[in-house]
């Protein structure tokens, strides 16, 4: 599941925001970072508010599948 991090800069005592889900996608266009799903726009941000975007989903491999969890 494709999942950001949005990074405010300091200075600006913003909340980091976490987004996630199965159709997220991110576009970069005209200044902006815009994230959408199957129901359109979700959040927007200006390349002018000096955020960092950070992708934090953790890529699934099919070559190597999860270990099936411990029995105890």
């Amino acid at each position: 599941m494709p999942a950001y991090l949005i990074v405010h800069p300091r200075e600006q005592r913003r909340e980091d925001v976490h987004i996630e889900g199965d159709d997220l996608t991110l576009t970069v266009t005209d200044g902006w970072a815009v994230f959408s799903d199957r129901a359109g726009i979700c959040l927007a941000i200006p390349a002018g508010l000096g955020a960092q975007v950070q992708r934090v989903d953790e890529q699934e491999d099919p070559d190597q599948p999860e270990p099936a969890p411990q029995k105890e």
